[in-house]
């Protein structure tokens, strides 16, 4: 099985996940995949801050300059980056078979079989989330 996950959707599918109530065998594998989960986002956090110096002023520091009292970067050029951020925002992080193959099918079994009731961004969240899990690709 394979899952895609957008990099501006994985916080959003760690809290989703997290906060279900589980046990034993799902519970673990959930566990597992918010770890795998984690690992990406770790991952595009870096490689949004490596955008931020490639198209930002820097400081003395070699750190993205701010203005208007912090509250945005200063850019170079907000097409550009605009651009650029958006396609890192919107690539896909992969989750494949493997050793990951059991974990990936508990996971695709807890978010097709729940009974929770969503709301809002969760709602939206989960129906992400069900998608790239029916659309999975078996090995």
């Amino acid at each position: 099985m394979i899952v895609k996950i957008e990099n501006q959707k994985l916080g959003q599918a760690i809290n989703l996940l997290f906060n279900l109530s589980l046990k034993g065998k799902q519970s673990r594998h959930r566990t597992q995949f918010i770890k795998a989960l984690e690992e990406k986002l770790k991952d595009f956090a870096e490689q949004e801050k490596e955008l931020l110096k490639e198209h930002c002023y820097l400081d003395e520091k070699g750190e993205p300059k701010t203005i208007e009292n912090g509250t945005k970067w200063d850019v170079k050029d907000l097409d550009a980056f605009a651009k650029d951020r958006t396609e890192l925002y919107e690539e896909e992080r992969v989750f494949e078979g493997g050793d990951a193959q059991g974990m990936l099918k508990t996971v695709k079994d807890i978010l097709l079989n729940c009974d929770k009731e969503w709301q809002g961004q969760e709602a939206m969240t989960y129906d992400y989330l069900c998608e790239q899990f029916e659309n999975g690709a078996d090995e």
